[in-house]
């Protein structure tokens, strides 16, 4: 393979190798991958929006069809099934199909499906419609990470993929706001409208401005004249039908040969993959599992061990404010130090923090303090675990390894969410569970430095884009 080299502007050597990674990396920040970073921010922010809603429109539900509130169980738990498995199927599709292609269809999916959830007439057909609508937010979100660490350059791509899922609490967080105004003016369907008219008006922008993945284009060649299109999007005149693309995924994303015709799952799963893999599957497991259970419980947890309920409403919502500061901050970290150590450190200071919570004697001002960095560990990590998935695999299949983690790690919100309700249901005393829950935070941290410590030659040719 000839040497990659800088193409000037000219296009009397474009004839010469271009190597689109390096590129891609060497250059910059522009305006394109600001525009990329944003249009993926804004679908993450629709899923938020989307994925939280239920919960908002569920005491209006319950009285309109009079039924009490725990009768909603079904519609949550199939939200979260659908959203599980969208992630597991959505990979495939994308590194078989592009990333803007899935991502595309998966937004208009899980908008018409939104949309119809607002005609239910009862608890089946919502559960089903909010299976539906699950399965695409379940499909954009890991494609909304790939397409964004794919543009990024690595000395900045830990930060621009933890920005981008800054837009789930900002969704969710602008939800509550927008339905307590909508609920009260236009009733619960009209949230559920909203939920479905915003991605489908969205679709049109994504399919005009949307680009897809450079480094996706550059694996074959017959996606030539699409990536030409792309790279003069990013810088006018760089490349003709004449530029050849150099891309060492092409070769090397199995690193041996007799595996380039195996599919993204089995490859995820292979022997130079498979550990990290698994690693990543309990990182994230472990990491939902304790964010859905405080999602779910907190502020009732907090009710119980006597505070108001003011108070317990602020220590909720402090605890997503710092889960927003978190991923910010753990994006930075982990572009420079060792992302597997940074995360370690930070998942098992949320352990901490966790049992700090159970002790007893704290005033409100000490509780708020703790749920902030609780918050901070623990809601960052897992926003860092996404990051850390994108750049632990090769282009070919990117997309699977973080859509697969994701899909696994949704079971561990399902299980933390009926894991918190079985804790209460056995009458656990808020130090009890705070206490169990050093337990999950202990193990994702010794997973995530297992993870670096077996791969560590691996992922830092990953990690520094040699051999994607």
């Amino acid at each position: 393979m000839e040497p990659s080299i800088k193409a000037p502007r000219t296009h009397t050597s474009a004839a010469r190798s271009l190597d689109v990674q390096q590129w891609l990396d060497e250059r910059p920040v522009g305006r394109f991958q600001i525009l990329v970073l944003l249009m993926c921010m804004f679908i993450v922010t629709l899923d938020g929006l989307d994925t939280v809603m239920v919960g908002f429109i569920a005491p209006a539900l319950s009285s309109a069809w009079a039924i009490p509130r725990d009768a909603l169980g079904p519609v949550m738990s199939g939200g979260l099934l659908g959203l599980a498995f969208g992630a597991l199927c959505a990979g495939p599709l994308a590194d078989r199909f592009g990333r803007k292609t899935v991502m595309t269809c998966a937004v208009l999916f899980f908008g018409v499906w939104s949309l119809a959830s607002a005609f239910a007439t009862n608890i089946g057909e919502l559960t089903l419609l909010r299976f539906l609508t699950g399965l695409g937010l379940g499909a954009s979100m890991p494609n909304a990470a790939t397409l964004m660490a794919e543009y990024a350059p690595q000395r900045c791509r830990a930060l621009m993929v933890t920005t981008v899922f800054c837009g789930f609490t900002l969704g969710a967080a602008g939800g509550g706001f927008i339905s307590a105004w909508l609920i009260a003016t236009h009733g619960w369907h009209s949230v559920l409208i909203l939920g479905g008219v915003l991605p489908i008006l969205y679709v049109p922008l994504m399919i005009r401005w949307l680009p897809e993945s450079a480094r996706y284009l550059a694996l074959k060649e017959t996606r030539r004249a699409r990536l030409v299109g792309v790279m003069n999007r990013i810088e006018r005149g760089i490349a003709d039908h004449t530029t050849r693309f150099a891309m060492p995924a092409a070769a090397h994303d199995g690193h041996d040969g007799s595996t380039r015709e195996r599919s993204p799952v089995r490859l995820i799963l292979s022997r130079d993959y498979a550990f990290g893999t698994v690693m990543l599957w309990v990182c994230y497991f472990m990491g939902l599992l304790t964010v859905y259970l405080l999602g779910s419980w907190l502020p009732t947890l907090i009710r119980g061990a006597g505070f108001t309920l003011a108070e317990a409403a602020l220590v909720g919502a402090l605890f997503q404010a710092g889960g927003t500061i978190g991923s910010l901050a753990i994006g930075w970290l982990m572009d420079r130090f060792n992302p597997h150590r940074a995360l370690g450190a930070t998942v098992f200071a949320g352990g901490v923090l966790a049992w700090a919570m159970g002790l007893p004697g704290h005033g409100i001002a000490m509780m708020a303090v703790l749920a902030f960095f609780m918050g901070y560990c623990m809601n960052g990590s897992n926003t860092g675990f996404c990051a850390l998935a994108a750049s632990s695999y090769p282009t070919r299949m990117r997309a699977t390894g973080t859509s697969w983690m994701l899909g696994i790690g949704r079971f561990g919100g399902i299980a933390g969410a009926m894991l918190g309700a079985g804790m209460l249901h056995a009458n656990w005393g808020f130090g009890q569970v705070f206490t169990s829950l050093a337990v999950p935070a202990v193990v994702g941290a010794a997973a995530v430095l297992l993870k670096g410590a077996r791969h560590r030659g691996p992922l830092l040719r990953v990690s520094t884009g040699v051999g994607h």
